[in-house]
């Protein structure tokens, strides 16, 4: 009987394949991972150069709010007042032939300054009349300045004759107006305005102011029954000059 080699003494426990030793390894950036110092100052520098701008245009604006807040319950501007006392119409007469007005109209206009502490300064005032949405006369008023609560009463005239297409609709409102002796015309001014605070003057601002006028026609030494009534007019800013 053959005999077999002993056997090691095994205790049934397995341990693996033999552990090879490790080797280090090394990663070689590439070159797109490379950061050139004057390309990354130059960042830096315009990021800060951009935190540094915001950061004073954020305290400009918050200074210029709080000055203007200040201004405001300091000064309380209020905007400028302005009325149409009377106005006197002796001709408005339509040519049936070549369309022609002819007219003479005098407004008799109070500007008032409802400010305590501002004054006010009226710089190119131009007055505009309208009847059927059509402009016949357009007239410049010197300007003016006008102190702390004070009043300046003006009367320009409007004179002359403009060729005035109407329509049909038109011509009917003028024969009908005509009959009763009153007109409806429309008086536009439009101005640039300014502040006077204290010892110095805000920028110019534009301004505009829009009346609904019914005019009575007083012709040849005859007056109508009709009185004008005084009209508040609108007001509105229109822009900064």
């Amino acid at each position: 009987m053959s005999s077999r080699p002993a056997q090691p003494h095994l205790n049934g426990a397995f341990y693996g394949p033999p552990v090879q030793p490790k080797t280090k390894s090394y990663h070689r950036p590439g070159r797109g991972s490379t950061c050139n110092p004057i390309t990354c100052c130059c960042s830096c520098i315009c990021n800060c150069i951009i935190q540094l701008i915001c950061q004073i245009l954020i305290t400009i604006a918050v200074f210029a709010a709080i000055i203007g807040l200040i201004f405001w319950f300091i000064f309380r501007p209020n905007v400028p007042k302005f009325h149409v006392d009377n106005a006197t119409l002796t001709q408005f007469t339509m040519s049936p032939t070549n369309n022609t007005l002819n007219y003479n109209l005098v407004v008799n206009m109070t500007f008032r300054n409802p400010n305590r502490r501002l004054g006010i300064y009226y710089d190119n005032i131009e007055a505009t009349t309208m009847y059927s949405s059509q402009r016949f006369s357009t007239k410049e008023v010197d300007g003016f300045y006008l102190g702390h609560k004070k009043e300046k009463y003006i009367g320009p005239v409007f004179k002359g004759e403009q060729v005035v297409v109407f329509d049909g609709g038109d011509r009917s409102k003028y024969e009908s107006e005509k009959s009763d002796g009153v007109y409806k015309i429309d008086l536009k001014l439009k101005l640039k305005i300014s502040y006077k605070v204290l010892w110095m003057k805000t920028p110019k601002f534009k301004a505009k102011y829009e009346c609904d006028l019914k005019v009575p026609l007083s012709s040849k030494g005859k007056v109508s029954n009709v009185k004008f009534e005084g009209a508040n007019c609108n007001f509105d800013w229109w822009g900064r000059s």
